[in-house]
């Protein structure tokens, strides 16, 4: 690629003139300053001057102007001049010394002959010249001998560069006069430069110019195929895709873009077109519902453009193309149709069950024209208030319908074909039920109000309304007078205010508590329905005490006997407080009734174990006076006292309280059931006895192994006795059975 700017031609004009300068400067021999001849091309210059009494003095630095070839290729340190003062007298006692950019890596200097030399190599394209600073010193003293001075090393330029930036002065034009970038779109240019104008020994570059042709609209866009074969099916949806067209264009970019339209045929109201704009292809698309029995096939013409034309190009003819698409319609089952899609019916409430009230219709859309049967989808009519006829279509009430209840149905009819139970149609019915004048009006509420004793005839004393659950087109009017039976009330009287109120007024003065302290006034309230409705409410009038102000003091008789009332509070207060005594006084009494006799031992008496001492061994089985078996073996009729004996010996105080033990507990026939009512009844017993007080004993049953019923003798005893037994009865009987496991007579149970 060609580039171009005037700085480049500036940088390339600028070159070529330094080069031109110093190719003259090598031509020199000699130069002359102040016409002093200096050999070699040196210049000695008087660089200082030292200022006296109006008398002009020479400089004390002399030395050439320095110029070095670049690219020095030789072994030796190529020697670029000479400083000299005309202080030095050749005998040593002058020391050289060079600074600045480049001394003593690029530049040398002999510091006793002042003899430049150049160590490196040399290059005028990485730097075109050096600046430096020359001193001379007393080498004895170290004293300069002469201020520091400035010079310049320039290098001279040698062709070892080819040409190789290539500044945009030529001009590359085509030699051809039509070109077709369909045909040929890239092209590759090697360009040669040459310098010293193409003389011998100057050099050469080549540079590679790549060529794209740009495109334009320069090709119409044409279709593949003149004619396009496309099949849909009828129960397509709206917007889905039916097919594609493609026009191509040998053009790119927006030269390329197509736009697809329906010029032409009977489908253009049918279907549509859009352009894809990625690939460049027109999508027919469904615009409105198709029908197989109504319309097997279409025809469309459709025509694909550029829409960006240039108008230069117009006379190489039209810039769009047409082709012809034939679009059929394929027959599909389609369940059946209704008409119309929606119903709305008005019923009133008191229509009798069974009557029609709509022709629910629909039909097969196929040619077919299979039959059809009806149904009411459950979903929508949980209630079952509607039936619908199988065949008929007929739409019927089947329970009563009441507005109060639900003034509006929307039900689904179902329309299913005979050949085909998969294909079926719905339709949504809408039914309103009309109000019916069915409902009385009555209170809303109970009503109660309040008459003084000291009242006047003509004072209100309440105002009641009505509601009536019916809605009537025309709105409610309610109507109120007293009831027949209440026609010559002398007490009370009731005024209908025209606005679905009444007032209740007293018709004479002077009532008393003690006379009557209740009255019951039935009120009649009829509405405007056709028929009219009514019924009767009871307006409750309590007689009460007033001040003269009318201010309600109290309404209950009893009241005349308080000297003073006590408010809700100070009642429930002095309430609570008796509740408190009388749980206090309850609970003294019980623990009184249960600490007739001290359970302290004093600590003389202090034991470490319980020894029961009995007078004699008993009678076994047959001691009946000591206990009653028949109370172990049936401890029901132990709770009703019927198979009990109270043992003489025993105190009152620790008689059994087997008879609050729950019925759950106690209704088992085995010792072990007895037993474990007796554990409950002592631990729901809170005020029980220590455990050392009472003594109840086992009953170890027929064909006991022990042979005494005495414990001191257990102590000695060869005989094991299993208590296997106690362990299902709990922690506490276990612990029991490791206290009194080694005796076999009976052990107590606490």
């Amino acid at each position: 690629m060609w580039t171009s700017g005037r700085m480049s031609n500036a940088k390339c004009w600028l070159g070529l003139g330094m080069s031109l300068y110093f190719w003259g400067l090598m031509d020199l021999s000699t130069a002359t300053v102040s016409g002093i001849p200096t050999p070699r091309g040196r210049l000695e210059v008087h660089l200082a001057d030292k200022p006296q009494l109006h008398q002009r003095t020479k400089r004390s630095w002399v030395w050439n102007q320095f110029f070095v070839l670049e690219e020095y290729t030789g072994t030796d340190p190529l020697y670029v001049g000479k400083l000299h003062s005309d202080m030095d007298r050749g005998d040593g006692s002058i020391k050289y010394i060079l600074s600045g950019e480049g001394a003593g890596i690029v530049f040398t200097i002999d510091d006793t002959t002042g003899d430049i030399h150049a160590i490196q190599r040399l290059d005028r394209e990485e730097r075109a010249q050096y600046t430096l600073r020359a001193q001379a010193l007393d080498r004895r003293t170290g004293r300069p001998m002469e201020p520091e001075s400035e010079f310049i090393i320039k290098i001279q330029d040698i062709n070892d560069n080819e040409p190789n930036h290539f500044c945009p002065a030529g001009v590359i034009r085509t030699a051809l006069m039509n070109m077709d970038r369909e045909a040929k779109e890239y092209y590759e240019v090697i360009i040669q430069a040459k310098d010293m104008g193409g003389q011998l020994g100057g050099l050469a570059g080549t540079t590679t110019v790549n060529i794209t042709l740009s495109d334009v609209n320069d090709n119409p866009p044409r279709f593949a195929q003149k004619h396009y074969q496309m099949s849909v099916l009828e129960s397509a949806p709206i917007s889905s895709t039916v097919g594609r067209v493609f026009a191509k264009d040998l053009d790119e970019g927006i030269n390329a873009e197509m736009k697809y339209t329906i010029v032409d045929g009977d489908g253009a109201d049918t279907f549509d077109i859009n352009t894809d704009p990625n690939f460049q292809v027109g999508i027919i698309t469904v615009k409105k519902p198709l029908s197989f029995e109504s319309k097997k096939s279409y025809t469309l013409k459709v025509e694909g453009a550029n829409p960006h034309l240039e108008i230069r190009f117009l006379n190489l003819g039209p810039f769009q193309d047409t082709t012809t698409v034939h679009i059929s319609v394929e027959d599909v089952d389609e369940p059946p149709v209704f008409e119309p899609g929606f119903y709305f019916v008005e019923v009133p409430e008191d229509v009798a069950i069974g009557t029609t009230i709509q022709i629910i219709s629909a039909k097969d859309p196929d040619v077919t024209n299979n039959s059809i049967r009806y149904s009411i989808d459950r979903s929508s009519d949980p209630g079952r208030f509607f039936y619908v006829d199988i065949t008929t279509g007929a739409l019927m009430t089947a329970r009563p319908l009441d507005r109060e209840e639900f003034s509006w149905h929307n039900i689904t009819v179902l329309a299913m074909e005979m050949k085909n139970p998969s294909q079926v149609g719905s339709v949504a019915v809408t039914i309103k039920v009309l109000d019916v004048n069915d409902n009385a009006p009555e209170f809303p509420r109970f009503y109660e109000a309040f008459v003084c004793e000291n009242a006047k005839a003509g004072q209100l004393i309440q105002t009641v309304s009505a509601v009536d659950q019916d809605d009537p087109r025309n709105g409610q009017h309610f109507y109120y007078s007293l009831a027949p039976e209440a026609s010559n009330n002398p007490n009370f009287t009731v005024r209908d205010n025209q606005d679905n109120t009444a007032r209740i007024l007293t018709r004479r003065s002077g009532f008393r508590q003690q006379e009557q302290s209740v009255f019951y006034l039935p009120i009649l309230i009829a509405d405007n329905g056709q028929p009219a409705l009514s019924s009767t409410g009871t307006l409750t009038v309590q007689v009460c005490s007033c001040d003269n102000d009318g201010h309600v003091m109290s309404c209950s008789p009893e009241a005349y006997m308080l000297p003073v009332s006590l408010s809700r509070g100070a009642l429930i207060a002095i309430l609570a407080c008796i509740f408190v005594l009388l749980v206090l006084v309850l609970l003294i009494l019980s623990i009184r009734r249960h600490r007739k006799q001290p359970y302290i031992i004093d600590d003389d008496e202090n034991i470490h174990e319980n020894i029961v001492r009995y007078d004699d061994e008993g009678g076994g089985e047959e001691d009946t006076e000591a206990f009653d078996i028949a109370a172990m073996w049936n401890p029901r009729e132990a709770q009703t006292g019927t198979a009990t004996k109270t043992r003489q010996d025993m105190l009152p105080e620790i008689e059994s309280l087997s008879r609050y033990v729950p019925q759950t507990c106690a209704v088992s026939s085995t010792v072990h059931s007895y037993v474990l009512a007796k554990l409950y009844e002592a631990d729901m017993d809170l005020w029980a006895p220590p455990f050392d007080s009472l003594q109840t004993y086992m009953f170890e049953g027929d064909g006991s192994v022990a042979g005494s019923l005495s414990s001191l003798q257990s102590a000695t005893s060869d005989s094991e006795q299993s208590f296997d037994f106690l362990t299902d009865w709990g922690p506490r009987f276990r612990k029991l059975a490791e206290l009194y496991g080694a005796a076999e007579g009976p052990a107590p149970l606490w």
